[in-house]
């Protein structure tokens, strides 16, 4: 008797551990992230996922970091541009480090953060931002009016179609971001010149079949020929997920909130 009541409830024991689960740690990290929506005045709106430093102190000065998603991220649900590196951003270990703004904007379907073709060769800064950067940057705009955001220690970093984005915003918006951190995307070479002084990290992998990885090679090497001295890892055997190698790397988080405006580029 003894024996079958301890069975009982050892297996009752186990069916509530199957029926209710711990929360997934992606899931609690996504939780940090809260759900906002912007709007322009003029009837545009801007989806958009916002981290704020623990214990936020309007009487400090927080870095912000601008994070744009790739192309599977797309649409209209607030959650899928949470997917690829940007959870990294919310770990208590580095939030603890490095307390900051994280600011995660959604690209509606069929939308780009940059109007350019991803697969080309080459390609020339669009003569005007996409719908979707330009309304970003009026969300950066209007962040810095509701929270102490310090305006020398703002960064951009993206993925896929976000590194696209990151190389047109801060061609397109020089003096605006202190450092930048594209991930397997591409830029116009011929900006080289506007933004060579900026601290610059970009990686890419070497098998990339979605974007040639030709498109990272050129920016860097028109950056260091325009005399800047940007970082660039280029990750043999990988593909287009750079993503898990940049931001699994402890060192790019040191290195990005290390930059400052106005300051030497550290190391």
């Amino acid at each position: 008797m003894i024996m079958r009541f301890l069975l009982l409830a050892l297996l009752a024991l186990f069916a509530h551990r199957v029926a209710a689960p711990a929360q997934a740690p992606d899931a609690a990290l996504r939780d940090k992230f809260a759900a906002r929506v912007f709007e322009d005045g003029q009837g545009g709106r801007l989806l958009y996922r916002l981290l704020q430093p623990p214990a936020y102190d309007s009487t400090r000065r927080y870095p912000l970091v601008l994070f744009l998603h790739g192309a599977g991220e797309r649409g209209s649900n607030n959650v899928a541009q949470l997917k690829n590196g940007v959870l990294e951003f919310a770990k208590d270990d580095l939030q603890a480090r490095y307390p900051a703004f994280v600011v995660v904007p959604q690209v509606p379907q069929n939308n780009k953060w940059s109007d350019t073709d991803w697969r080309a060769l080459q390609a020339a800064l669009p003569a005007q931002p996409s719908g979707s950067l330009r309304m970003t940057m009026e969300l950066l705009k209007a962040l810095r009016a509701e929270f102490s955001i310090d305006g020398e220690r703002i960064y951009v970093t993206g993925v896929s179609m976000g590194g696209y984005g990151t190389w047109d915003a801060i061609c397109r918006y020089p003096g605006f971001f202190a450092a930048a951190a594209p991930v397997c995307g591409g830029g116009d070479e011929k900006q080289a010149e506007l933004i060579k002084d900026l601290p610059i990290w970009c990686f890419h992998g070497d098998k990339d079949s979605a974007v040639p990885v030709v498109r990272s090679r050129n920016m860097i090497e028109a950056l260091r020929q325009a005399g800047g001295a940007p970082k660039y890892t280029e990750l043999p055997g990988v593909g287009h997920n750079a993503w898990d190698y940049a931001y699994g790397d402890p060192a790019l988080f040191d290195w990005l909130f290390a930059q400052k405006q106005g300051a030497p580029a550290a190391p």
